[in-house]
């Protein structure tokens, strides 16, 4: 008796201990009402402007409405109206918030908010706005408000775009936040109708391609454009960067005089300084900016991105301009000129001392997602320049139907239309003796594919529009289409590169039949093409046996070539290849990106010369990265497919959405209720439909935007809508939230959301303390009242029955588990809805896709086959 009512007390207080954080109910109600915050029933947003009929002034409050983040690192959201059916104008900011709760906030002008929540986890998978996001706003650390000038303000409502204010409040330490009080950060603008003559705006500097090497003392990173706009007066002024960052400073060159718009040290509360002279910015001037870093510390290379290894490199310019020309957004991003910045003030390169008390203590790379995710404009037209958010993409369950029938998928394009193009197998596969060890397709005497192997097919129906290439090929691979929709194709079997026409006659044929080779007329299992639209020239990633990437004329002459095996046992260098996979060319910057498979990174390179540009890579590719695919969507975007770990547990495989410039990953994506099972290409169109094709499905999964999905949250059940379909859609929201939890990248973040639901419920631990004390004392009456029974029953043998009772299936025994002889909350928990323990999935491994050998036997042979791989043989 004497074990058990011992181990009911120690799980009394284990529950206890978790729930009170380690204080009694009486100390924390004490601390309840101390507190400056507690229930403040003033606490909830004005979600309509202070509007009087006998003045065109007015307030608009966006205050969060009473949240309690209990995660580190917990962004929320929240959102007002502003007034609608006229133009409106915010001429002054006042912040409400202390560094003690709030790390930062920001303001974004949105058509609509991401959620009509009242407020909701905007770190994870909402963000703010649902389409366009515009930075109006920034605060950050106890800084002091940013004042607008006399007749300057930001234009919203009417037609301008911006119809909610949404403001975001990252909260990095939420210590402050242990008692359960509830937050009211925010801003009150002041706002009037009466037209300003003078709009503000934000022009933004940022380096993309900065590498700072480990433990060098100084490093720049310098940006400048030319000015070609009309002319704007900037006011203020923001600095970001992460940690390594000592001074960053702007200026104005113009007829070589360079003139200071602002230098400030990053390490000081990052919000909007005062431009110290007051100047302009005109036609033909030159826009320029260095970011002073340190790498000292360091054992590795520091880049641009946004884990806090990384870095950042950015000048915020608030600006204002003559209403009639007004253009809100403008961006710079190129990187500065050597003999330009030979003349930079020598200011420039001095850091600015700051005491430590003063600098942004527990500084977090995740402040500046939204800045670069929802600053960086690409521009729309004549009038405005805005960011869409990048939404989740889902699958179109059920495309393209059981009509299609397919070989092994190896590559998928798109048109000039948009239709998609398949490249398939048909009846042959790659498997482990299609090669031998010098590369020579062995099953030559079956011959060519029987089967038209490019198909063209309406994106929407699956209806095949097209279809050529019978008796052509014999292991078709990569597929790509030019301006004048010409089929651009590589045979791994035949070693050669084809451009066809659409009817399928051939206008170039590279390569010789059958014959690898690494001359510059040989290839020796080209892998992809891609076309500069410009030029015509076109680039051949020359992949399994030769690594390295080859430069041809419109008509096909050699131009030039670069690239080189990487050696596994050693980290790849840049322009290192192990198997360059697939390509994709960014016709506004002239750049060629490629999937380095087998290196499990993508790196961006010049086209026309071949100069190493940038890596990207993310843990969650894993070790391999199969396809990547560009559009120009919000200032330019990447698509890339992973691949299964060949060796113990890895990644799961599925699909990435890239930031072209920063390299951020914005959404991770795959089939709702299958498996990708070897996805090997993949392309996205403008309307940010994605496609994949899978070899070892045989088949090609679609994904849209889930903007363009039917929600039942959205659209109610009615005349028209079978309930089978809604029941389809809730489906597909069960499966990108397992998609979003299960994800790495998001996974910590996705905590705060739940925490955020719990927090909404506004329960007291002392109540939730006296809920769980019932069922215990419960319990230990039944307890008492049964070992007494025993007692009377069994007499002195009472404990050892009841103790062999309990293991094999009594209270405890039940909620321990079947052989537990114990609580395990774990276990009880994981019953629960909501609360998964399985983690990531583990993928078979039948049918991994090596497709790499040499004659050393460095590599394996057994690309998209369907049998295990072979060990690699003996390079001794």
């Amino acid at each position: 008796m004497a074990a058990f009512i011992n181990r009911i007390l120690l799980i009394f207080l284990i529950l206890q201990n978790r729930c009170m954080c380690h204080e009694s109910a009486l100390s924390l109600l004490k601390r309840h009402q101390q507190s400056p915050w507690g229930f403040n029933s003033d606490c909830s947003k004005s979600s309509h402007p202070e509007i009087s009929p006998d003045s065109p002034n007015f307030k608009l409050e966006v205050r969060m409405p009473g949240v309690t983040p209990l995660m580190p690192d917990s962004y929320f959201c929240t959102y007002v109206p502003v007034p609608p059916g006229q133009k409106s104008y915010i001429v002054d900011f006042k912040p409400h918030a202390n560094m003690d709760t709030a790390h930062h906030m920001l303001l974004f002008g949105c058509r609509l908010p991401a959620t009509n929540e009242d407020y909701w986890d905007c770190g994870n998978r909402y963000g703010t706005c649902l389409r366009e996001a515009a930075i109006m706003y920034a605060w950050a650390r106890n800084a002091p408000p940013t004042q607008l000038p006399a007749d300057v303000a930001f234009r919203v409502g009417g037609n301008t775009g911006i119809n909610y204010i949404v403001l975001q409040v990252h909260y990095g330490d939420v210590t402050a936040f242990r008692d359960n009080h509830k937050d009211c950060s925010g801003v009150t603008l002041q706002m009037t109708f009466l037209k300003q003559p003078l709009i503000a705006g934000i022009y933004l500097l940022m380096s993309a391609n900065a590498v700072i090497p480990p433990n060098e003392k100084v490093v720049n990173a310098d940006i400048a454009c030319a000015y070609k706009q009309t002319t704007i007066h900037p006011f203020a002024f923001r600095t970001h960067t992460h940690q390594l960052g000592q001074v960053v400073s702007g200026y104005r060159v113009r007829d070589g005089k360079w003139t200071l718009i602002g230098r400030q040290s990053p390490q000081l509360p990052q919000a909007f300084y005062h431009v110290e002279n007051s100047m302009d910015i005109e036609y033909g001037d030159t826009i320029a900016a260095r970011c002073v870093f340190t790498g000292k510390g360091r054992t590795t290379v520091t880049r641009i991105g946004q884990t806090s290894k990384d870095e950042m490199c950015n000048l915020y310019i608030m600006y204002y301009m003559d209403s009639k020309h007004a253009k809100p957004y403008m961006y710079c991003m190129q990187e500065g000129n050597p003999e330009l910045f030979k003349h930079i003030p020598p200011e420039a390169n001095i850091p600015i001392p700051f005491s430590p008390n003063m600098a942004m203590h527990g500084h977090h790379a995740d402040e500046e997602q939204l800045n670069v995710n929802e600053i960086l404009q690409q521009p729309k037209g004549e009038e405005e320049v805005v960011l869409d958010q990048v939404p989740h993409v889902e699958e179109v369950v059920n495309w393209p139907g059981g009509e299609l029938k397919l070989g092994q998928v190896s590559g998928v394009a798109l048109d000039s239309k948009n239709n998609l193009v398949i490249f398939h197998r048909g009846n042959h596969v790659w498997d482990e003796n299609s090669f031998d060890r010098k590369h020579i397709y062995q099953p030559q005497g079956i011959g060519p594919i029987p089967y038209n192997t490019i198909l063209t097919l309406d994106p929407a129906s699956a209806e095949v529009l097209n279809a050529v290439g019978v008796n052509t090929f014999y292991l078709p691979h990569g597929v790509s289409t030019d301006k004048n929709d010409n089929f651009w194709v590589t045979d791994v079997a035949l070693h050669q590169v084809y451009k066809l026409e659409s009817n399928g006659d051939r206008l170039l044929v590279l390569g010789q039949a059958f014959q690898p080779g690494s001359d510059k007329n040989h290839f020796c299992k080209p892998t992809d093409v891609a076309v500069d639209p410009l030029t015509s020239n076109f680039y051949v990633s020359d992949g399994y046996c030769n690594s390295r990437i080859i430069q041809f004329s419109p008509e096909g002459k050699f131009i030039m070539q670069w690239g080189e095996e990487s050696s596994p046992s050693e980290i790849p260098k840049p322009g290192q290849f192990f198997i360059p996979h697939s390509l994709a060319f960014v016709p506004a910057l002239g750049q060629l990106c490629v999937a380095d498979r087998e290196n499990g990174r993508i790196q961006c390179f010049t086209a026309q010369s071949g100069e190493f540009l940038r890596e990207i890579r993310h843990p969650e590719f894993g070790e391999r990265l199969f396809a990547v695919s560009y559009t120009p969507n919000n200032g330019g975007q990447l698509y890339a497919i992973n691949g299964e770990t060949l060796v113990g547990r890895g990644v799961p495989v599925q699909g990435f959405v890239l930031n072209f410039t920063t390299g951020e990953l914005l959404d991770i994506f795959k089939p709702s209720k299958q498996k990708f099972l070897m996805p090997h290409d993949i392309v996205a169109a403008a309307d940010k439909t994605v496609f994949v094709g899978d070899i070892q499905a045989s088949r090609v999964w679609k994904f849209i935007p889930a903007e363009k999905a039917e929600h039942r949250s959205v659209k109610k059940a009615g005349p028209g809508i079978e309930l089978h379909e809604i029941d389809a859609t809730e489906t597909l929201i069960e499966a990108e939230l397992e998609t979003k939890l299960r994800s790495p990248d998001v996974m910590e973040k996705h905590k705060s959301k739940s925490v955020l639901k719990q927090s909404s419920t506004a329960v007291s631990p002392v109540l939730i303390t006296l809920l769980l004390i019932i069922p215990i004392v419960m319990l230990v009456g039944i307890g008492v009242f049964i070992h007494w029974r025993k007692g009377k029953l069994y007499g002195e043998d009472a404990d050892s029955k009841l103790e062999s009772k309990q293991s094999s299936g009594g209270i405890l025994g039940r909620l321990g588990g079947k052989n537990s002889r114990g609580l395990n909350l774990g276990n009880f928990f994981a019953s629960h809805r909501g609360y998964s323990r399985k983690g990531f999935d583990r993928l078979s491994t039948e049918g991994s896709d090596q497709e790499k050998d040499d004659e050393e036997g460095t590599d394996s042979d057994i690309d998209e086959c369907s049998a295990p791989p072979l060990p690699p043989p003996s390079t001794s």
